[in-house]
């Protein structure tokens, strides 16, 4: 009888290293594929792919920062202030963080957020951790910029509920403590303004970054940082295709120039039963905010930085646990029913791109005396 050979975990770590190399190729050849088809138009005449990248690049240190907003200490501890601040909901009630939680996984953890007076909305809040380096934001894609994307829930009727943008520049210019932090942030002669009001806010969200991920340690050289399942995931996400949406140092798509979506549609695959036990093709996607049919059931990319701890979910958060939303994508969009064993792995892998969430404090807000902005 032949004698077994077993193989060291060092063997075995550097084989599969060798296999996801080469996948990675092939992978990154078929992203290249997709991406001239994109470009020609067939999926969206607002897809633009270049400069495609590696997913075998760690997280950046830091994101984009735009010219016209650039980064001080000062801006972000006012923008830390509006982001905790309910006052800037018609009710008083409800904040950013009261659907994007930064004490926590920066979302809020249920299928979809409540607004003033209780309302609910029909998507899932993305969380803010590492959103800042996201090409454009909110799940369709229409706020460009993180800028814009603060300017959006401040009048949306169902989240914060103001009336229009005047309001909650009304509102700040009531408070003492924010004329005065505003004067020394922006200068000029009235520096209270809805631009600026967003611009704080989105200085503070560039500072929300989870770097140092056992994965990005595993890029960095340490090879011990990830379990031979996590790595045999990473081998099996490559080979059947999740690659081919979800590249780049951030899962998300090859790193865009900014206003400029990667979208795809899902499901892609609607015959199966997930389809419509989830209801994923209930919501037109990108079609609602473009009116185009085009666009219909198409989506930005979302990061897999953190997946781990930020379910439920999909847009509208009908799947509450990773190993099912892996079976999900497997089906819907590569048309593939994966083994037990392949989605243990692949969630092994998703669980080491949950990264060092920075510690965060919360903020003294600045003080009303004698009246209150909310009736």
């Amino acid at each position: 009888m032949a004698r077994l050979r077993y193989k060291s975990f060092e063997t075995h770590q550097a084989e599969i290293e060798t296999k996801a190399n080469l996948i990675q190729k092939r992978t990154s050849f078929r992203i290249l594929r997709l991406a001239a088809v994109v470009a020609l138009g067939f999926f969206s005449t607002h897809l633009v792919v270049a400069n495609l990248a590696s997913a075998n690049e760690p997280l950046p240190e830091t994101p984009p920062i735009p010219k016209d907003n650039p980064q001080t200490p000062q801006k972000i501890e006012l923008g830390k202030q509006l982001y905790f601040d309910p006052r800037l909901s018609s009710t008083g009630t409800v904040s950013c963080n009261s659907c994007h939680n930064v004490m926590a996984t920066g979302d809020d953890s249920v299928r979809t957020s409540a607004g003033v007076n209780g309302h609910r909305g029909d998507r899932n809040s993305p969380t803010v951790w590492n959103s800042a380096f996201w090409s454009v934001q909110f799940w369709d894609g229409r706020a460009p910029t993180l800028e814009e994307q603060a300017k959006g829930p401040l009048v949306n009727p169902i989240e914060m509920g103001l009336p229009n943008h005047n309001e909650a520049v009304k509102r700040v210019k009531a408070i003492a403590g924010y004329r005065t932090s505003f004067k020394r942030v922006f200068g000029g002669r009235d520096p209270i303004t809805v631009d600026n009001i967003a611009k704080a806010i989105a200085s503070y969200e560039r500072t929300l970054i989870t770097p140092d991920s056992a994965f990005d340690r595993y890029l960095k050289g340490e090879k011990t940082a990830i379990s031979k399942d996590a790595l045999e995931g990473y081998e099996l996400a490559q080979n059947v295709g999740c690659f081919a949406c979800h590249s780049g140092p951030h899962f998300a798509g090859p790193q865009l120039p900014t206003g400029t979506g990667f979208y795809m549609r899902f499901p892609t695959f609607s015959e199966n039963d997930y389809v419509k036990t989830y209801e994923l093709d209930k919501d037109l996607g990108r079609m609602k905010e473009t009116k185009k049919e085009a666009d219909k059931h198409m989506y930005r990319v979302p990061s897999w930085r953190n997946i781990a701890i930020t379910a439920p979910y999909f847009h509208n958060g009908s799947v509450s646990k990773l190993d099912e939303a892996v079976r999900v994508m497997a089906k819907t969009q590569l048309n593939r029913d994966l083994k037990s064993s392949e989605v243990t792995k692949i969630v092994k892998f998703l669980e080491s791109l949950t990264g060092q969430i920075p510690q965060q404090t919360m903020p003294q807000l600045p003080l009303m005396v004698g009246e209150s902005l909310v009736n």
